[in-house]
């Protein structure tokens, strides 16, 4: 069964000087600022496409990982995934680098990063963003 997740954003105002609200309507769990400072300069307390889109692909990937693994006889106990998306004002976004640390018995580091970059190239939110250079550190913990 396929499922359908939404979130909304109000903005007021042009890009430079505007603020908006993104709200995630699916799960009712938040609002949260956004400006272009936030974007292109610091974050003040308010948040980013990117860094949505690093929350969306850490967890994904995270996801992904846990299941191959699991599929291959070696389920995770823990798996810690850091997304770094990188955007360039002008340009967009430049990259994003996914760092993975996991707790696995009965695995070794090869074994590992095999499955991590099978999880970095076959999770759902990866193959959205194709367009984009991904790359990946993992190792065990």
């Amino acid at each position: 069964m396929a499922t359908t997740r939404t979130a909304h954003t109000e903005w007021e105002g042009n890009l430079l000087d505007g603020k908006g609200l993104v709200t995630l309507d699916s799960s009712g769990i938040g609002a949260y600022p956004v400006s272009w400072p936030s974007r292109a300069e610091q974050a003040n307390g308010r948040t980013s496409p990117e860094e949505l889109i690093a929350a969306a692909h850490s967890s994904c990937f995270s996801m992904a990982l846990a299941h191959g693994l699991t599929g291959a006889g070696t389920p995770p106990t823990k798996l810690e995934t850091k997304a770094d998306v990188t955007f360039q004002p002008g340009t967009g976004i430049t990259g994003i680098h996914l760092t993975v640390t996991g707790t696995v018995p009965g695995l070794d580091e090869q074994g590992f990063r095999s499955a991590a970059e099978d999880a970095k190239k076959n999770c759902p939110v990866s193959q959205a963003l194709t367009g984009t250079t991904i790359t990946l550190t993992a190792e065990l913990a």
